[in-house]
């Protein structure tokens, strides 16, 4: 064998390597964070797969993807923005709901202020509070329905002047825990989470006041195997207890 011939083989050999090491980068939802780690933790027993994992805004991965950042998968917190995606023909289909998410009112213990059940705990604590925590409506779902259900209620007018917008979910959701802000509105995963939990006490908001937050996710054109793998897991019957837990509902 020639020297050319080994040098030609060498680097045939090293591109299949890096190939295969090739590291998927998936984009997430904020609130879907805590839920995704032991998803993704589950999913490693069987699989040794590594991923580059950013979390996000819905809105603010979108325009990445838009503007050709490289990612695999889009776990979306909602429809929309993966079902735009898919008109452009940027991904493999329409891609599966796996999700359904509530929202939540959320406070600081320390803060003294009861959430309470009824329309009137819910107005005497926006009342309560000089600042109320919520993620920017024009980039994240959970935002905007949040707005959406503070309007419904028509309360809309007594918390509009005191509110402090996150860029995405857990943005918003920090305010609170750090009593940055007195209340604030999250997603319901979020306030299961046992960081978040052991600062703070929280309400299920009425589901019936805003539309149904049903959250998508989306292959990528050309995804990785591994990509693939994962978007199947989180479809199998694991995945799904372990959206449950964090107070997902199933599609």
């Amino acid at each position: 064998m020639t020297f050319k011939s080994l040098l030609l083989g060498a680097a045939v050999t090293l591109l299949s390597t890096l190939s295969q090491a090739q590291v998927s980068t998936i984009a997430v939802a904020a609130n879907m964070k805590d839920a995704f780690i032991a998803i993704q933790n589950e999913f490693k027993i069987n699989n040794k797969a590594d991923f580059r994992v950013v979390y996000g805004s819905s809105g603010n991965i979108s325009a990445q993807i838009l503007n050709g950042a490289p990612f695999s998968l889009f776990i979306s917190a909602d429809e929309s923005y993966p079902l735009e995606l898919a008109k452009r023909k940027m991904t493999v289909d329409e891609g599966k709901v796996y999700a359904i998410g509530k929202i939540a009112m959320l406070s600081k213990t320390s803060k003294g202020i009861s959430l309470g059940n009824s329309k009137e705990d819910l107005t005497k604590a926006l009342k309560s509070a000089n600042k109320i925590a919520i993620a920017k409506p024009e980039l994240s779902p959970y935002g905007k329905v949040s707005m959406d259900y503070l309007k419904a209620e028509g309360v809309w007018d007594l918390a509009k002047d005191k509110l402090v917008y996150g860029d995405n979910i857990s943005i918003a959701t920090m305010y609170v825990a750090t009593g940055a802000a007195d209340i604030g509105f999250t997603a319901l995963s979020m306030a299961l989470s046992p960081e978040i939990a052991k600062e703070t006490q929280y309400r299920v908001l009425n589901p019936a006041l805003y539309n149904p937050i049903q959250q998508r996710m989306v292959l990528m054109k050309n995804p990785p195997p591994n990509a693939v793998a994962l978007y199947q897991f989180i479809q199998s019957p694991k995945a799904q207890a372990i959206l449950r837990s964090f107070g997902y509902q199933i599609p």
